[in-house]
Parts: structure tokens; C-alpha cells; sequence
């Protein structure tokens, strides 16, 4: 019965230096899991900013900068407005002549509905 006493402290013992190492085993694969997952995240925001380089490149080259957008359209609107003003001041006399004949020339009739009294 001795040895058998024995035996069982031995198997729990056994189970407890297992149980151990299980949980250690487990620590160990979570820490590896953090340091993988914080690599993969630095990873991922170097790629980011690296592509965020290449766009900024790449939109500098075709469109130029923002500034000089931004001064083309002022140009652009500038040239459109200064044609409408010409096109005003070319056409403002004949538009005026033109709406002056239509109010004074009155020609006065009957209404289509009107009907004369009987």
C-alpha cells in the first residue's frame, strides 16, 4: 500500500509538472502570438506610408501640385468672366433696343374671351 501511496504521489506530481508545463507552453504561444501580431501591424503601417509616398509622388508628377490646381482654375475663371463681360458690353445696346421696341410697341385688342354685350 506504501508503494502505492507512493505511485500516486508520483503520477500527481507527474500531472502537476505537466500541467506546468502546459501553462508555460501556453504563455509562451501567446507571447509569440502579441509579437507576431505587433510585427505584422509595423509592418503594415510601413507599407502604408510607403504607398502614401509613392501616391503623393505620383499625383505631383501628373497634376501637379495643389497650388498650381488651384492657380489654373483662378486663371481659368478669370479668362470665363472677362469673355462674359466682353459678350455683355458687345450685345448690352441691342438687348436695350430691343426690349424698348417690345414695350412701346402697344397694340391694343379685344381679349379672344371677350364677348359683347347684347
Amino acid at each position: 500500500m506504501a508503494s502505492q501511496t507512493q505511485g500516486i504521489q508520483q503520477l500527481l506530481a507527474a500531472e502537476k509538472r505537466a500541467a506546468e508545463k502546459v501553462a508555460e507552453a501556453k504563455k509562451r504561444k501567446a507571447r509569440r502570438l502579441k509579437q507576431a501580431k505587433e510585427e505584422a501591424q509595423e509592418e503594415i503601417e510601413r507599407y502604408k506610408q510607403e504607398r502614401e509616398k509613392q501616391f503623393k509622388e505620383f499625383e505631383a508628377q501628373h497634376m501637379g501640385s495643389r497650388e498650381d490646381v488651384a492657380a489654373r482654375i483662378d486663371t481659368d475663371t478669370r479668362q470665363k468672366i472677362e469673355e462674359m463681360n466682353e459678350a455683355v458690353n458687345a450685345n448690352k445696346e441691342a438687348v436695350i433696343q430691343r426690349i424698348l421696341e417690345l414695350v412701346y410697341d402697344i397694340r391694343p385688342e379685344m381679349h379672344k374671351n371677350y364677348r359683347a354685350p347684347n
